[in-house]
């Protein structure tokens, strides 16, 4: 899941070479901090937080789709 956000992440960004992803938590609950340069925040948040919203959505069915019950949360820093 980590790889899935950072490559989406790092093609959205004009500074791909800064994006950063940490992966924090138990089996079943996940949370995924991203950090991406301080230019890029408006680009990976998006207008009203659609972007942030279509990246947790993205990770969201990833899970199901690998047939994980685990609860992920990403967090942009």
């Amino acid at each position: 899941m980590e790889e899935l956000i950072t490559f989406i992440a790092q093609n959205l960004v004009d500074h791909p070479e800064d994006v950063k992803t940490v992966v924090k938590g138990t089996e079943n609950d996940v949370t995924i901090e991203l950090s991406v340069h301080p230019d890029d925040m408006g680009k990976i948040i998006g207008k009203q937080g659609r972007m942030a919203k279509a990246l947790r959505t993205i990770v969201k069915a990833a899970a199901v789709k690998e047939g994980k019950q685990i609860h992920y949360n990403v967090e942009i820093i």
